[in-house]
């Protein structure tokens, strides 16, 4: 490898960095307020939100440990996919005890602006992170785009279960909103392990 390909790895690896550690200063904010908000509410939406929050945390950590300590490829493609298994039924799991045990959810105007935040910025984190996989050929970072993603698509869901909970009072739109997201988190999961599996063993 010449010097100038050294160098130009070696800075989008900063900016992977930078962009992990944006991730983690939002998925932690994002967490907390959703988590408290769904605790005020007793919203399964937005507890089901929470926990993605938290499981991306973990993911954009396992990626920054990756290009910062040097946590092998393999492994940390692995345990991004894996996450989101944990997510798919954390979800599911809430989502079915939500209709078992009917409660219902309280109308939550904080619990909406983080959610309508979340599906306004989480797309764009998505993209800038595909490319940098893309440049850097990382299979963690390629595992670890697809989570911020499916948090936009759950914010813009869950946001609809709790505007149609709030405005029509149907209060199985709130779980049946956060359950409806469960597909696609398993899809992702197996494609992120499959990808890990072609691209670092």
């Amino acid at each position: 490898m010449n010097i100038a390909a050294s160098s130009e790895l070696s800075e989008n690896s900063r900016r992977i960095l930078r962009l992990q550690v944006l991730t983690m200063a939002w998925m932690t904010v994002e967490a907390v307020v959703s988590l408290g908000a769904a605790w005020n509410s007793q919203s399964p939406s937005l507890f089901a939100f929470g926990g993605d929050s938290l499981v991306e945390l973990l993911s954009a950590a396992v990626v920054f440990w990756r290009f910062r300590f040097d946590l092998k490829e393999a492994r940390a493609a692995r345990i991004a996919g894996a996450l989101l298994f944990i997510l798919a039924g954390l979800v599911a799991l809430t989502s079915v005890l939500s209709f078992l045990d009917y409660r219902e959810a309280q109308r939550c105007f904080v619990g909406m602006g983080i959610l309508l935040a979340a599906a306004v910025g989480m797309p764009w984190l998505a993209a800038r992170k595909r490319q940098l996989a893309a440049i850097t050929s990382s299979a963690a970072l390629k595992a670890d785009a697809p989570e911020s993603a499916l948090c936009a698509y759950m914010a813009w869901i869950a946001l609809a279960g709790l505007a149609v909970n709030a405005i029509w009072g149907k209060w199985w739109a709130d779980p049946l909103a956060a359950l409806a997201l469960t597909p696609f988190m398993l899809r992702e999961g197996w494609k992120a392990s499959h990808s890990s599996q072609l691209c670092c063993d």
